[in-house]
Order: C-alpha cells, then structure tokens, then sequence
C-alpha cells in the first residue's frame, strides 16, 4: 500500500483525490516563487516545515529556481498559512496567478542526465511555469504552468538543442523515423569524423602540406564543435556549467596553445560519444514505449447496428467491439458473448492463456485465440490498462532511488571542486614556481574534461529505468527506484493469508461417506440441496459437481438457516447440510460416531459440514481455501535468494492457519489477527533492523501494506486501487513473480554499485594521470565518453535479465493457429 501522501497526487489547481481510506480528499496544488531563498539547506528546511502542516500531501521546494510546489487539502490548511510559515522563516512569496495547466512533451535527442538537470532548471525559469520535473528515462518533461507556456517551453527547449513535442500530438502507433535520421548529433559526428580522419592520415604523406592538414583539423572542429558550443553557451545564460561548456573550452584553449589535432580529437570523440550514449538511451526508451505498440490502433466496431472500423481513440465507453481468433484486442472492456482463452501475457506475465466468457473482464494489447468475443468497452484508449502501467512506470522512472539521490549531491560538490583545481594547475605553479605555461595550462584543460561527471551522474537512473522497463514487460509494475533497491534488501517477507497464499474461495477438499452412498451420490446430493443457496461452501459444492461432471437432480423445500446449514427436498427425501453444531442442536441428529473423525478434521483445519436426512448422518463434506500452486514454489524460491524469515499473517483462526503453514513447508504464521496486530508485528521486525515486505490484496491489508518497507498487492490488472497506491504491484494473481522481481531487484543494486565505483575509478586514475602528465586531451576525453558508454551498457543488462516463468512472445495471428 502506498504511504498516504503519494496516494493523493495534485494534479491541478482542485481536484479531488482518494487517500488509502478510500475517502475522497479535495486538494490544491500551487507553485509559489520565492525571495530571499539562496541556498539548498535552507530549501530542504523550508521543505520539511512546510511538510508538517496539517493537510499538507506533497511539499516540494527547488533552491535553483526558487520556487515551492504544494499540494494540500483545503479544509485543513490555507494558502495563507502556507505563506504564513513561509514568511516566519524569513523568506517571501511573490504574488501570482494561482490557475495550473500541466502539459507533457516528449524530449528528443536528451542522452545525458546531467543535461536534463540543466534543462529542467532553465525551463523552469520561466515566469509563467510553476514547477518542472523531467524525466531522464522516459526522455519526457511534465510542466506546471499557468496556461501561457506551452510555446516558451518549446522555444527554451530548442534553444537548448533538443526537440520537445507535445505528447498528445505524437502518434504512438506511426512507424517512428530510425535513430540515425532524427538524431541531430549524427551527422555532424559523421562530418566532423571524416574530416578528421583525412587530416589525420594526411600526417603520415611526406609531402601534404602543413596548412592543409590544419584547416581539415579546423573543418572538423567546426562540423562537430558548433553545436557542442550553442549548447554550452545556452546553459551558462542560465548560469550552469556543463560538459558542452566545458568541452568547449578545453577545445578552445587546445586550439590556442597550437595543438589542432587535439582539439579536432577532443570534438570527435566527444560528439562520437554523445551520439552512441543517445543511441543506447533511445533503446532503453523504446523497451518501454513498445508496450505502447502491444495494443492495435483500430477496432472493429459494432455501432447502430453496423460494423465499422475506427481508431482506437474515436471508440467510446459502452461501444461493443468485436474481436477474431488471433487478434489482438483493442480495448479494456467485458465480455458480452463469445468463448475463447485470452494470452495475458503482455500485460500480466502469466505463462498459460486464461479461458474467458460472457462477464469476463479482458485487458487491450492481449490476444484472443480460438474463439470469437464481443466485448463491451469499459475504459477509452487513453484511460485503460496498458496505458496506466506505461504512465505509472514513467512516472516511476522520474523519481530517484536512494543512491542517485547521492550520486547527485556528490556531483553538485565534485565538478566545482575538480574546477577550481584546473585553474589552480593553469596559474599557480607558472607563477610561483616559473614552469612552462602551456604545460601546465594543457593539464588544466584535461581537467575540466574530466571535471563534469557523465558516467556517475548515469550510472543510476540508466539501471532504474532498464529494470523497471524489465519488471513492467514481465507483470510486475515497480513504482519507483526508492522500492526497487529497498526490495532487494528486504529480509522479512510477510504475507496475508486469504487471496494472496490462498485461492481466497473455498474448495471442497474431501467426501467421506457414512452410510451406504458413494462419494458421487454423496456429491450430487450436496449439490442438489445447495443449488438454491448463495453461499461461499453451497457455492463450492455446486462447482465441485460439475468438474466431477456429477449429474445435479432437482430439489424443492428449499429453506436456509443463516448461520446454520440448509434443507432440502431430493428424490423425495429431505436431507440437512450445515455445520455439526446445528446438525446436532437445532436438526437433532446424534453425532456420536463421527464425533472422532469429526475431531480429528478440526485439527487439520478444514471447514466441515455434515450431511444427513431426518433420521441420520449419510456424509461428511470438507473444504478449505486450497493453497495457490504457485504459492509453495514462490517461498521456496524466495528462501533460496537468502529472505531470513517467510511469515504468514492471519486473521484467520489457529488451526486453518497451522494447517496451510505445514502446506507451504511450515513458515512462521500468526493467527487470529487484526489489522492493527498485523501492523504492530510488521513495526516490530523493523525497529529490530529487518526491511520488511507485506505482500496482500492491495485493499483489506491498507495498514499493513503501508507501513511496510515495501508494500506489494496482487492481482493489479483487474483492479484500479491495487495499480495505484501499492508500491508494486504483481499484475496477475501469481507469487511466481515475487522471486524475479527481488532478485532483479538485488541485480540492480550490484549494477549500481559497480557503475559508481567504476566511474569514481575511472575519475580518480585520470585526476592523478592528469597532475603527473601521464595523460593527453584525448585521452581524457575518451576516458570520460568511454566510462559514461560502459556504464550505460552495464545497466542496460537489466533489459535482458529473463523471467523464467515469462512465456516467449506470442504474435498476433499465431495464436489461431
């Protein structure tokens, strides 16, 4: 379950929410800019008082841009308040226009996070935009604005050499143009490089003249270095300094000190590296954004008694589509007619087609297979399933894990520091010590090369996003990298018992005859006296005879006891079904020798009724929520991968619980518990020092799963609530995915960890390589291109780490086959 103030999300000026209680929560969302703020820990202080007035959900506060964003209910807190705390710390609010509009772009050509950072901070400079957040993984920028924006944005983002496109005028389902021919960077890399390449081997001819050879090097910076330089310049006006800038400095000063094959080599590299860097980040994107590709862009649709075909986005709630064997089906809705078994796979991760009939519920982007369905819309295209887990996963891309959160602040000191050491080596040692100039200023200009840090500021959320995109392409939506790293050191994995180790309906389990009757007459006599009843246990009698395909003969009399059993009229006998207690105090029947065997199934703990007629007992019946298959394979799966204690919690009496405990391969298990007793164990194991896991329906577990480190729901894609407010969610009602997502979980974790020590690594060697003149401009420049690709192709691993339990891909049209 989702902590309380991710559960409200703003996302204009009033809306109304829902919060874990399932009570709806008017709340308001404003962007304040502020005077007087300067400094980062004064922001993170403001931040936090404000986060502690009453009503508060959300309240964020950016030094860069001197801005606050809060989102509060109004019934609790006042602007004015808010205003009120924020004068008391001694800053001020400028007045503005309180309306929100909120527009998504797409960004195109950003493959450096610490390029988006910048972006994010220059666009969110503008007057009239409230508060920024751009998305470095899904290359998508969200904008709180004040409804005047829209084309200043566009403008700052060009300015800034990238290409933003509002996200509801991009077709999704259009054949994208391939990287190399929307990519700016391309070809001037390709330019620059073959000029380089001819000065180069221009070199070794004795004869090529000298001023040749250093026009082509001049040619090459300019065909790479002009951009490079634009972008540059455009961020220092927004007083940053990044890599452009930097880069174009160190090719500057090579260029004044003589040394035009270093300059040219410091372009090329540098542009050949930018360009493969976007090139392995628009992959990454695209694993995502293919989930968007899954559901067709049209449907045949039944409307005023015609068929037509129709895009997806012109298709209403309540249309009813029809869908062919071997089609993909277009939109979230019902079955109406039809039978058929349905490939979920795309969007649940089950491995077997799920049979589907009149009253079933079917998800867009999965395929039908044999038989023909009509369905009856149940959500618009944009509104439906496979749509809200590719937004809730971007979303959770967005934000940042634990170890980015420090990789950032360490960059935020780094790249200063490593500056001011570059000017320090230009100046100091020429002037007290009377070395050579360009030596020194040479070392200098690798320096500021490797003063920017590209590979540690990426080397985080390039794992984040690949491992997300991964769990989200085999059912398990992860909400986050902050729940993605804390479920992998989790060591306590507690679950809910009804619905989550179990069926969650009963099963009957057992037929014991006492009298002359078979098990089948025993069962179809059952069922012909629970026909009538609504039941759980009538219910599950009734099913259990038509899987036996047990002939079912008619009843009469029918009369329930609430709380009792029922009667019933068969074959002219009236027989009583219900549990002992009123089979031997309300109906009178001894029970006397069945008593022992009546004992020894209450210990098992199973749910027994009695079957008998007006003179005695004929039968026993038992049923119980059967354990899920999947169940016993996930723990022992889960022990294996090192989870110290796998715990059962249940409100359910001892017995039951004891029972399905020795099922599993007798786990820990609490029993007769109430939401607040399960709550109490999970604060206990973490005041001990355990991460602790809740694993439960997404509903009746609300606080547990909320207090949780992690809370995990099942059963996501058929239910709103679970997709939105658990931290992640196994899409299908399936454990076997829990194991695969805690050890993807701890994969990214390591990956994470040897992309910071590497680019650390590689940082420190060049610093010291630098200071003693071991090391050329190029070579630092490859060095910090080289060390940003590693880490990118190390976190992109994650795309290819397999579920095992993941069926391979089914095409449409196979499926019929």
């Amino acid at each position: 379950m989702a902590k309380t103030d991710e559960c409200c999300k703003a996302a204009s000026h009033a809306e109304t929410g829902c919060c874990g209680n399932g009570t709806a929560v008017e709340t308001v969302s404003e962007t304040l800019s502020l005077t007087g703020l300067h400094c980062a820990d004064c922001a993170a202080s403001l931040e936090k008082s404000l986060a502690r007035l009453p009503g508060m959900a959300r309240a964020e506060v950016n030094a860069a841009v001197a801005k606050a964003s809060v989102s509060y209910d109004p019934h609790r807190t006042t602007h004015e308040e808010i205003v009120g705390t924020i004068r008391k710390l001694g800053y001020d609010v400028v007045p503005q226009q309180r309306g929100t509009a909120t527009a998504r772009f797409r960004i195109r050509g950003m493959d450096c996070a610490d390029c988006a950072q910048k972006l994010e901070k220059k666009v969110g400079a503008l007057p009239a935009v409230h508060r920024v957040q751009v998305n470095f993984g899904a290359a998508i920028m969200t904008v709180e604005h004040d409804g005047t924006a829209v084309d200043r944005v566009i403008d700052t983002v060009r300015q800034a050499g990238y290409e933003a496109v509002r996200e509801q005028e991009a077709n999704r389902r259009e054949e994208e143009r391939g990287f190399w021919r929307q990519n700016k960077k391309a070809w001037s890399t390709v330019t620059a490089s073959l000029l380089f390449l001819a000065a180069w081997s221009l070199g070794f001819a004795p004869a090529a003249p000298e001023p040749l050879i250093t026009l082509l090097y001049a040619l090459s910076i300019l065909a790479g270095g002009v951009r490079i330089a634009k972008s540059g310049l455009y961020g220092l006006k927004s007083r940053t300094v990044g890599i452009d800038f930097l880069m174009t400095i160190a090719v500057i000063g090579a260029v004044a000190i003589g040394e035009w094959a270093e300059g040219a080599a410091v372009v090329c590299l540098f542009s050949l590296g930018e360009t493969l860097e976007a090139y392995t980040m628009d992959r990454t994107r695209r694993s995502l954004r293919s989930l968007m590709e899954l559901a067709p862009a049209e449907a045949l649709v039944l409307r005023d008694g015609r068929e037509m075909t129709l895009p997806v986005e012109q298709i209403r709630v309540g249309d009813t589509i029809l869908v062919k064997p071997g089609e993909k089906i277009a939109m979230d809705g019902v079955v109406t007619d039809g039978r058929s078994s349905v490939n979920q796979a795309p969007i649940t991760g089950e491995s077997v087609p799920v049979e589907k009939g009149a009253g079933d519920e079917v998800f867009a982007g999965t395929i039908n297979q044999q038989g023909a369905l009509t369905v009856r819309v149940t959500r618009r295209a944009e509104d439906n399933t496979l749509s809200r887990i590719v937004h809730l996963v971007e979303e959770a891309q967005a934000q940042k894990a634990p170890s980015q959160r420090f990789v950032d602040a360490f960059a935020n000191y780094y790249t200063p520091a490593v500056i001011a050491v570059a000017v320090a080596i230009a100046v100091v040692p020429p002037l007290l010590f009377q070395q050579p100039f360009a030596d020194w200023f040479y070392r200098a200009l690798m320096m500021l090369v490797v003063s920017c840090p590209c590979a540690l500021v990426i080397s985080t959320p390039v794992s984040i996003v690949s491992a997300i995109g991964n769990a989200a392409r085999s059912g398990i939506l992860i909400k986050g990298g902050v729940h993605l790293e804390r479920l992998g050191a989790v060591s306590v994995m507690a679950f809910d018992k009804t619905g989550t180790l179990t069926q969650g309906h009963p099963e009957v389990t057992g037929i014991i005859p006492v009298s002359a009757l078979t098990e089948a007459e025993v069962l179809a006599i059952a069922a012909a006296v629970e026909a009538r009843s609504e039941h759980p246990l009538a219910a599950a009698i009734v099913r259990k005879a038509k899987q036996e395909g047990v002939a079912i003969p008619e009843s009469d009399q029918f009369v329930s006891v609430p709380g009792g059993g029922v009667k019933a009229r068969v074959d002219g006998i009236t027989y009583v079904l219900g549990n002992p207690r009123w089979i031997s105090g309300d109906v009178g029947l001894s029970l006397e020798r069945v008593e022992q065997r009546i004992e020894q199934l209450r210990e098992t703990g199973h749910t027994l009724m009695v079957l008998g007629t007006e003179q005695q007992v004929v039968a026993l019946i038992t049923l119980a929520d059967a354990v899920r298959p999947s169940s016993r394979t996930a723990i022992r799966e889960l022990r294996s991968l090192g989870i110290e204690r796998v715990v059962m919690l249940t409100g359910d009496h001892r017995g039951t619980a004891r029972a399905v405990s020795s099922e599993l391969g007798g786990i820990d298990c609490h029993a007769e518990l109430l939401p607040e007793d399960k709550l109490t164990l999970i604060r206990e194991w973490q005041s001990a020092g355990a991460g602790v896991a809740m694993v439960g329906d997404g509903v009746n577990d609300a606080p547990a799963l909320a207090a949780a480190t992690v809370g995990i729901a099942m059963g996501g894609a058929g239910s709103d609530t679970a997709l939105e407010t658990a931290d992640i969610t196994l899409m299908a009602d399936d454990l076997s995915k829990l194991p695969y997502a805690v050890s993807l979980s701890r994969r990214t974790l390591r990956i994470i960890k040897q992309n910071i020590a590497f680019s650390l690594l590689v940082k420190a060697v060049f610093l010291l390589m630098i200071v003693f003149g071991w090391s050329t401009l190029w070579m630092a420049v490859l060095a910090d291109t080289g060390s940003s690709l590693i880490v990118i192709a190390n976190g992109m691993r994650l795309l290819r780490s397999a579920d095992r339990s993941r069926p391979l891909p089914v095409r449409a049209g196979q499926a019929a086959g």
